[in-house]
């Protein structure tokens, strides 16, 4: 038949085009079929490994993983920090060794029932707590202002005394207070697009934070207040802010500051420190010229842990402010690195959160938090590096103070809050949670391969 020759000749040539193209690769030399082969694959090797990571990173858990890991690790770190840099400075006091520990350890289970407690509430119940929080907190900072009942120290009177050794800070607690509020009032007013007129955006934020700064700087805490205005400006940023109101607001805070630094010679005392390489007159760079001499020492894996020598009476407050100082002097580049990563997966951690959510308290109390965990470590270390000035802020998380790990600890519950809002999160929790639930069935051995007790497998 003329339609079955002519499809016979087509398989026919197809055939031998087949055998040619094979023959014309055979012929080429070795080495150029080796590279052509092995370039694609070490092309493709950066690829498939930052394809891993992309996938790893856009998992529904890795945020959730991401906070709470950094956050267990930072403060299980801090704590045995807190210990080793404390044990001479509670003997001399005629105090125990463990004593500062056993009030950081307290704090750190308080701090995590709260963190517990506030990861399983619904964001909505959140935002229910703003009004009392922001209330309760400007409430303790007046009566910290009360006498008999604030306590002063180092100049400071930012404590609230509630009998014995235990004291309180209202002003960590403030903090986390005005997220949650600011976070709740600008949501609202997105949610009925009031966000583009000034007066919605600025009323009543700014005069919250005005009052909550006022107060704090009353205490001579101007660390906090610092603290407190970068989160402001955080919020105003996510929820839009035009950047010519950022001008201005920088502007007269650059005023502010200007004026209270040069009427305080204590204030104006830490910015003289700030690159000193001495003590300087009067030994007023003391604090800051040890701080570097403990990061210098430590070297790459430091000097062992508990064999810091500038925590024996020559660096002030080894505990607290200059943790980061004595953790670079007993672990090294290697502790001070491990610090710094763990404060940034936490931050990421955070940011992610403020990137996918759909809820814009989500996205502002997220992004509140990281700017205030950002902010904080990056005074606190700059301080250590004599880069910015001492401003008496603790590392989050990672220094000694019971109030400052308690409200931190609340931050990071409020984030997983967040995040287990996410669908997509909670349909992967419940997974989890019904493989772990279900049990565990075993293998059932080969037909006919006898088991470890010599019988078969077979019935």
């Amino acid at each position: 038949m003329p339609g079955a020759r002519g499809t016979t000749a087509t398989r026919g040539r197809r055939k031998a085009e087949r055998v040619e193209r094979a023959g014309a690769r055979s012929v080429r030399p070795p080495a150029e079929r080796a590279e052509r082969v092995a370039a694609p694959a070490a092309q493709s090797r950066p690829h498939r490994a930052l394809a891993r990571l992309r996938r790893a990173w856009d998992r529904p858990l890795t945020a959730y993983y991401l906070v709470a890991g950094s956050t267990v690790l930072l403060a299980g770190l801090g704590l045995v920090m807190v210990f080793s840099s404390s044990q001479i400075q509670a003997l001399r006091q005629n105090l125990p060794p463990t004593f500062y520990l056993r009030q950081q350890l307290m704090a750190a289970v308080i701090g995590t029932a709260l963190a517990l407690s506030a990861s399983r509430m619904p964001v909505g119940k959140h935002r229910l707590l703003a009004y009392p929080l922001l209330g309760g907190s400007v409430l303790l900072l007046a009566l910290v202002q009360m006498p008999g009942l604030g306590r002063t120290v180092n100049g400071q009177t930012n404590w609230l005394g509630l009998g014995g050794p235990f004291v309180l800070q209202p002003s960590e607690f403030a903090k986390a207070a005005f997220i949650v509020w600011g976070a709740d009032l600008l949501a609202r007013k997105q949610r009925h697009r009031l966000l583009n007129q000034w007066k919605h955006l600025l009323v009543p934020l700014v005069p919250g934070a005005l009052l909550l700064s006022g107060l704090m700087l009353l205490g001579g805490d101007m660390g906090t207040a610092v603290i407190l205005w970068a989160v402001l400006f955080g919020l105003l940023w996510l929820a839009g802010a035009p950047l010519r109101l950022f001008g201005a607001a920088l502007a007269g805070a650059a005023l502010l500051a200007a004026a209270l630094i040069t009427t305080s010679p204590h204030r104006m005392s830490r910015f003289a420190c700030l690159g000193a390489g001495d003590p300087g007159p009067d030994d007023q760079c003391w604090q800051v010229v040890h701080g570097l001499y403990a990061l210098s020492t430590g070297g790459l894996l430091g000097n062992g842990l508990g064999a810091s020598f500038e925590k024996w009476g020559e660096l002030p407050e080894p505990h607290t402010d200059f943790i980061f100082a004595v953790t670079g002097e007993e672990l090294g580049l290697a502790g001070t690195l491990s610090v710094l990563v763990l404060l940034a997966a936490l931050c990421a951690g955070g940011l992610r959160i403020a990137g996918r959510g759909r809820d814009p308290f989500v996205r502002l109390a997220a992004g509140g938090v990281v700017t205030w965990f950002a902010v904080q470590a990056g005074i606190n270390i700059g301080g250590v590096l004599g880069l910015v000035p001492v401003a008496g802020v603790p590392l989050p998380l990672f220094s000694y103070g019971g109030s400052a790990l308690i409200a931190a600890l609340y931050a990071v519950g409020l984030l997983l809050a967040a995040t287990r809002g996410e669908p997509a999160v909670r349909a992967a929790l419940a997974r989890r949670g019904q493989k772990s639930r279900s049990p565990r069935t075993r293998r059932p051995g080969r037909p006919g391969k006898p088991d470890r007790s010599g019988r078969s497998s077979r019935r």
